[in-house]
């Protein structure tokens, strides 16, 4: 019984708060990413498709792919950690 009981407990409404500040920062912080970088992390994470079909419907090859997704964790955790992102010379090139 103590374990149902457990289960049934709302959540409270501090966590639930906490929740959409983290959500508020998370969308904030995937705003500061260029979009092609930001199109590809979603594609991947959201809507789960894989390097390859990603790359077929951009256009780009996989390695390009791999290394937009390294750019966008990167870019998400400076921006996750209140560090503004440093643009990398080469991302002009893009």
């Amino acid at each position: 019984m103590a374990a149902y009981e457990a289960t049934v407990n709302p959540t409270p409404a501090r966590e639930v708060m906490a929740t959409a500040e983290e959500l508020a920062r998370m969308e904030a912080a995937l705003l500061t990413l260029p979009r092609l970088t930001r199109e590809v992390f979603l594609a991947h994470r959201i809507d789960d498709l894989s390097y390859a079909e990603i790359a077929e419907i951009t256009g780009l090859s996989v390695r390009q792919i791999e290394r937009r997704m390294a750019d966008a964790l990167y870019g998400l955790h400076s921006a996750l950690q209140g560090r503004p992102l440093r643009r990398r010379w080469w991302w002009g090139w893009r």
